[in-house]
């Protein structure tokens, strides 16, 4: 009897301890890669985005009473390893997602990882990728026709005929380019340059002079954090006193701190989410904007400056909303299955209020982004004032 009540006993155990195996595999903690540039030359957007990803774990950090861990890596601004870090991320670490990173080289870098690893990207930065080569992926912040539209619209109403353009050597700089030709022409407006430089680039002086040799009535540049601020500065040191201009991604402190009185006066397109208090109670993005901020203050111990940090919490409620929904699904975490549910969830989007945008996405568009997403705003003694 005692030999049986020992095997009984021992049988009692194992059962348990499998129960429990099977449950803690039921209750797997979600994971989260989170790639961004906290070094080189694009870490004035990157080192926003990782408080914005911190705000958004303030926030809110589990999914239908499972935890949400976030692995971060920094890419060192360098597309190449961005794209390793991906693979890291999705090989070793057995995450179902891949939020990043802060410029779109290394987006796209991650795309292409995505593709091939069936994995979802919610990219940060501005990046597209037609067809099937994107279909893994979804872009936040505003694709740069429907900013640029703004643009051309206050040229327009401010008299200006011929704009010069200076930007990236990449593709941020052709998106941008891409956009003013497309608008700047319906809109009677000639442009008269495309000049280029590299991102790590320290000086443009030989661009602006070729602009200011052309006497445009407005120059706009399609660049980005602190190296954005070159081409004003090299304005005002030719002393050009035409109008500027800029676009949503030049939303930061350190563009404003090196820019000085170079950058005072101007306009840019950007998310509600920058002039939050500035916005009517009706306006639909006020309170979650409002939200961010409170948790950002939470996480980070002082209020937000920038654009970046929001797009990181916005892709944080994109994934939490998707992750839901996939969990419905009866698909478990770092399974195939599982990330083939979340990607169909997050391209499945629909009117997902966040503090740039109203979120609606579809499988063949990479953007989910509308009119509601964009205001302009002035730079006014160092402060973002909304333009009516």
């Amino acid at each position: 009897m005692k030999v049986l009540n020992r095997i009984r006993t021992f049988a009692a155990i194992a059962a348990g301890l499998g129960a429990l195996s099977a449950a803690s595999a039921w209750a797997a903690d979600l994971k989260v890669g989170f790639i961004t540039s906290l070094s080189g030359p694009v870490s004035s957007l990157g080192i926003p985005y990782d408080k914005g990803m911190k705000a958004a774990q303030a926030y809110k950090s589990e999914v239908g009473g499972r935890k949400v861990q976030v692995i971060a890596l920094d890419d060192a601004s360098d597309p190449s390893t961005a794209a390793r870090n991906a693979r890291k991320l999705i090989e070793e670490d057995k995450v179902d997602v891949i939020i990043g990173t802060a410029g779109a080289p290394g987006s796209l870098a991650i795309a292409g990882v995505a593709r091939e690893t069936k994995t979802p990207l919610i990219s940060i930065a501005n990046a597209d990728l037609p067809g099937e080569e994107g279909a893994w992926m979804v872009t936040l912040p505003q694709p740069a026709p429907l900013m640029m539209g703004a643009m051309v619209e206050k040229m327009k109403q401010s008299g200006v005929k011929t704009v010069a353009y200076i930007g990236y050597s990449d593709a941020w700089g052709d998106l941008v380019y891409d956009a003013l030709m497309k608008s700047a022409p319906a809109a009677g407006i000639k442009v008269v340059s495309n000049e280029r430089y590299a991102r790590a680039d320290s000086s443009v002086a030989g661009q602006v002079l070729k602009i200011v040799a052309l006497r445009p009535d407005a120059v706009i540049t399609g660049a980005s954090g602190t190296p954005g601020a070159l081409p004003y500065l090299a304005l005002q040191e030719r002393g050009y006193k035409g109008k500027i201009y800029g676009m949503h991604s030049l939303i930061n402190p350190d563009f404003i701190r090196v820019g000085g009185a170079s950058v005072e006066g101007l306009l840019a397109p950007t998310g509600p989410v920058v002039v939050a208090e500035q916005l009517p109670d009706a306006n639909p993005m006020k309170k979650i904007a409002m939200d961010f901020r409170a948790a950002f203050q939470k996480a980070n111990g002082a209020p937000p400056t920038d654009t970046f940090s929001a797009y990181s919490f916005d892709a944080w409620l994109i994934y939490l909303d998707a992750a839901q929904r996939a969990l419905a699904s009866k698909a478990e975490p770092g399974t195939p299955q599982f990330r083939l549910a979340l990607r169909d969830a997050i391209v499945s989007t629909k009117e997902l209020v966040g503090t740039h945008s109203v979120y609606n996405f579809k499988p063949t568009d990479r953007y989910g982004s509308d009119d509601r997403s964009r205001v302009v705003v002035r730079l006014d003694k160092g402060q973002w004032k909304l333009v009516p």
